[in-house]
């Protein structure tokens, strides 16, 4: 579980990426689950948009994302989410110690 201190600094990390997925008609599949968890073991930190037209709420997508990848949910903010999960290869991202 992240602290309110390691999700501020996740928060500033994440704010200058792109979303590298985009949830639309379809909802949440297993396909994409994989991909997501893909994606943050190669990477860390992701940005995931949700579209106009996706028929389940942000909250509900950012929790089965965040559920099916095992990831931390940073953040849902507008149509963003902003997921982290710690890299088992490549860890890049050092957490500030939470006291």
């Amino acid at each position: 579980m992240l602290t309110g201190k390691q999700k501020r600094f996740l928060r500033s990390k994440a704010h200058h990426l792109t979303p590298i997925f985009q949830v639309g008609k379809g909802g949440v599949n297993d396909n994409m689950i994989k991909q997501v968890d893909d994606a943050l073991e190669a990477r860390e930190l992701i940005k995931v948009s949700v579209l106009q037209n996706c028929d389940e709420d942000k909250n509900t997508v950012s929790e089965q994302l965040a559920k099916g990848a095992k990831a931390e949910l940073v953040q849902v903010i507008g149509n963003m989410i902003v997921l982290y999960k710690e890299s088992k290869e490549n860890k890049e991202i050092e957490l500030p110690k939470s006291n």
